[in-house]
């Protein structure tokens, strides 16, 4: 799924949507172990008894957990300036949780390209809007504005 953007070609892919990554469960397991991890184990998260008598009717994972995936999903997503030597993670300008990841529930991110610059000499700026769907869920998970700075 790369898509390289041709320095003379920018203006052209602002609004450019990516196809949608692979689908990825969401597991009792990774939610546990994000939870140990970040020492966040609240009971809707660690809990299937508790959690069942919420109005989830189970265990969910952190939002954290699915903002944090979103690195791995950048990996399939592949959307950079032609020659891109190295790119590094930028920050966030917003972030949404729409909609709860129940467990074992699967998982995909879009991207849409809503701005790039030049912010110096052969260093790029990228940002997307990302989009966490839930399979089966009209809701996604979460949207997000995510940056990228890329070096040619």
């Amino acid at each position: 799924m790369t898509t390289l953007i041709p320095r003379d070609q920018i203006q052209a892919f602002i609004g450019f949507e990516s196809e949608a990554t692979d689908w990825l469960k969401i597991d009792q397991h990774r939610i546990d172990t994000f939870a140990e991890c970040t020492l966040d184990r609240q009971f809707i998260h660690v809990d299937p008894e508790a959690a069942k008598q919420t109005p989830f009717g189970g265990t969910i994972a952190h939002g954290f957990l699915t903002l944090s995936l979103l690195s791995y999903f950048a990996e399939q997503l592949q959307i950079g300036i032609e020659g891109v030597q190295m790119g590094v993670n930028y920050g966030l300008d917003k972030v949404r949780f729409i909609n709860p990841v129940k467990v074992d529930s699967n998982v995909r991110v879009r991207a849409k390209v809503l701005d790039i610059q030049e912010k110096s000499p052969n260093q790029f700026q990228l940002k997307l809007e990302v989009t966490m769907e839930i399979e089966g869920q009209e809701k996604p998970a979460l949207i997000a504005e995510w940056l990228f700075m890329q070096f040619v």
